[in-house]
């Protein structure tokens, strides 16, 4: 199973601990030292591309979608100026305790330093990315505003263009306005950049101080009700036939089976991410009935309860839960209402899309980040 890293709340005390959001360095400053962790288990500061015509550096992370859009774009900017003296660096910028789950449903990962490797991996990237997101000195001397944020010095490492990349925005495609590359095109023919500055545009920064806000949904989320339902065979087809619009996660488990109560937190987390989102989660629990009341306890130690956002989908199958337990002794029925392919081992995660077909159903022990990828797919 790969390893998820939960936000863990920094002990340090940055500059941006206060709730005040540093401005955008000014045309001409000159490049702010750093010296910051690699994915490549490098230290990397400004001298280790000293001898670059241009530093263009991008504050950027693992889970903004106008992150995730430009990941592909960075590496193919990259490649093609690598051989003309430029050099491209992508520095995440975020604390990962200052992002709520609702935030992360457009990428597997969050924006921690060691989720930073196979983000990088996905896209193929062969550039330094570099980790600030710890103490933020980095981000806070530029005045790094959102992800990706680009700020491009010359070779005298004078501010020359600070920015969005281009205007492509969520966009697949060829792109059609470029200002990295325009700023590149300029600089390298000794010119000025005709857009020296324009508005950066995506996710913002996370700083360190939103992390009391992430608390606070924390303790929001953990007291809202839990409900459990029974589960017969016809509502079980009702299930599998998903008339709620939304991507479907269904988890049969059950409180004696080690691997699913060691599972059943990512479940959780996972829904949490994509509430805002076409996605919903069911869980099955297949506990004897007479142990009810140990299921709902359970499920209440673990917070599984039905966010407001995904309720209305709920309501508009005549559902009253998102979790059951399966009230008939032959687990046949169960099997073939919702997933024929089940074995009968526990557990089992199966994802639906909205017209009641299988997309994906786990064969072992499940691996968070491939659940959340399989969804992505099938938001697609």
């Amino acid at each position: 199973m790969k390893k998820i890293y939960l936000p863990i709340l920094s002990l340090f005390a940055g500059a941006t601990m206060a709730a005040e959001v540093p401005k955008v360095i000014e045309i001409g400053a000159t490049l702010p030292p750093f010296s910051l962790p690699g994915i490549d288990g490098k230290t990397h500061t400004e001298k280790d591309f000293a001898d670059a015509k241009i530093l263009c550096v991008i504050f950027t992370c693992n889970h903004c979608p106008d992150s995730v859009a430009a990941a592909a774009r960075t590496e193919e900017l990259h490649q093609e100026y690598k051989g003309k003296g430029v050099a491209v660096i992508a520095v995440n910028s975020n604390n990962p305790a200052s992002l709520r789950p609702d935030e992360l449903g457009y990428s597997p990962y969050n924006d921690s330093f060691e989720e930073m490797k196979p983000f990088a991996a996905d896209y193929g990237w062969t550039f330094p990315y570099l980790y600030d997101g710890e103490k933020q000195d980095f981000a806070t001397a530029c005045g790094a505003q959102s992800t990706p944020h680009v700020f491009i010095f010359d070779a005298d490492r004078k501010l020359r263009y600070t920015g969005r990349m281009d205007d492509a925005g969520r966009k697949k495609g060829p792109v059609e306005k470029s200002y990295i590359r325009d700023a590149f095109d300029s600089i390298l023919a000794g010119k000025e950049v005709a857009e020296p500055m324009t508005r950066s545009f995506g996710c913002s920064t996370k700083w360190l101080f939103k992390g009391d806000s992430v608390a606070q949904e924390q303790k929001d989320w953990e007291a809202m009700p839990v409900t459990l339902d029974d589960l017969d065979e016809a509502l079980a087809k009702k299930l599998r036939e998903n008339k709620s619009g939304n991507v479907r996660v269904i988890n049969f488990w059950s409180t004696t089976c080690g691997p699913c109560v060691a599972e059943f937190p990512d479940l959780v987390e996972t829904y949490r991410r994509f509430q805002n989102r076409n996605v919903d989660f069911i869980s099955i629990s297949l506990d004897p009935t007479d142990d009810k009341a140990k299921v709902k306890k359970f499920l209440e130690s673990r917070h599984a309860a039905l966010s407001k956002r995904t309720q209305p989908s709920m309501e508009k199958e005549g559902r009253t839960s998102n979790n059951y337990i399966w009230t008939d002794a032959n687990a046949d029925k169960l099997a073939e209402a919702i997933h024929p392919e089940w074995t009968g081992a526990l557990p089992l995660t199966v994802i639906i899309s909205p017209d009641g077909k299988t997309m994906w159903s786990s064969k072992s022990e499940l691996d968070a980040v491939d659940l959340r990828s399989e969804i992505l797919k099938g938001l697609e």
